[in-house]
């Protein structure tokens, strides 16, 4: 198994804690991650880090949809790519209504379609068998629209970019699974349960069936983060990482349709996912928090004294996950991992 970091995405202020991404580095990790929702983006942090980097492999976990076209994507993969040495894994992801309608500008519909779309046109302009043609329901490439220019012509990227660069989407639903298993090189994942893998696993080699390159799920990399904090106070290393479940789980999206939620409810944790989501949603927070338990936290993350993480650590080495992303902002955490997996 692999081990990434995450660094997310800033909050009022920016910053990047180099020194950490450096001696994961120097500690073998594989590769660090960024995030974008309505501040920081995913990319720029990246370009730092990897002018800084000379290894480690420099991933976006994920870059919205709803922001570049999937030219503008592949253009700023590819050249990523290249002034890395080769370091760049393109994680792609829809984001959720609230985001793509609300700080977009873009409509929610059919996201799957899109992803579908964006996924085959990165892919064609990376491969550059030929130029660039499109025709489906999110995008029409010349343009062809009633209010085209008609001077729109095929294009090829000037720029020969890898045609296999790592292709990663995010998706914690059933069917955004499967799709990535069908097109794309992994799959990011908020959490995961690593004693119910089928539940994912399923879903995935339903989409492996219907590629033609004879990739598989030995071939295909389970991405899921992990939140790493070492403490001898049990409840204290817990707390932030009750109200990050119980924001995802309870607040993620509407009461009939949050992905975060479905997949805790598939993951084993059916009654406590309702009961959350319904505080949640009321507008008790603070109850919605109170009411994820100590199983849930130690189920999707890893706390406590040190002895305490490497015991929880070992059902994860025997799952098939294949890159761990590993949440901290504890050097010793940093080191902890990567003595773990070593």
């Amino acid at each position: 198994m692999r081990l990434g970091l995450t660094v997310g995405y800033s909050g009022a202020q920016m910053g990047i804690d180099i020194e950490r991404i450096q001696e994961a580095e120097r500690l073998g990790y594989d590769s660090v991650w960024t995030a974008e929702a309505w501040g920081s983006d995913a990319v720029s942090p990246l370009a730092w880090i990897g002018a800084q980097t000379s290894r480690i492999k420099l991933g976006t976990a994920i870059m919205q949809l709803p922001g570049r076209s999937p030219a503008n994507t592949a253009m700023t993969a590819m050249t990523l790519d290249a002034l890395s040495g080769g370091r760049f894994i393109l994680g792609l992801g829809t984001s959720g209504p609230q985001v793509v309608e609300g700080w977009h500008g873009r409509a929610w519909h059919k996201p799957l379609t899109w992803m579908r779309e964006y996924l085959t046109i990165v892919r064609s302009i990376l491969e550059r068998k030929e130029a660039l043609q499109f025709h489906g329901e999110h995008y029409r490439i010349p343009y062809d629209g009633p209010d085209a220019a008609g001077l729109g012509k095929p294009l090829k990227s000037i720029l020969h970019g890898r045609a296999d660069l790592p292709i990663y989407s995010g998706s914690m639903a059933p069917k955004g699974q499967e799709l990535a298993g069908e097109l794309a090189d992994g799959v990011l994942l908020t959490c995961m349960n690593p004693r119910y893998p089928q539940v994912i696993e399923d879903n995935i080699q339903a989409g492996l069936a219907r590629r033609s390159d004879g990739r598989t799920l030995a071939d295909f990399d389970i991405a899921p983060t992990v939140a790493v904090i070492i403490g001898d106070d049990l409840d204290r290393c817990r707390m932030p990482l009750r109200q990050s479940l119980a924001l995802y789980i309870g607040g993620m999206g509407a009461r009939s349709k949050n992905f975060y939620n479905e997949y805790v409810r598939r993951a084993g944790f059916e009654a406590e996912a309702i009961h959350i989501q319904d505080l949640y949603l009321d507008g008790k927070k603070a109850e919605a928090v109170a009411a994820v338990t100590d199983a849930m936290v130690d189920t999707f993350h890893l706390v406590g004294p040190p002895e305490r993480i490497r015991d929880q650590f070992q059902i994860w080495k025997e799952s098939r996950v294949g890159t761990l992303i590993i949440g901290t902002e504890q050097m010793e955490a940093v080191r902890l991992m990567a003595e773990l997996n070593g």
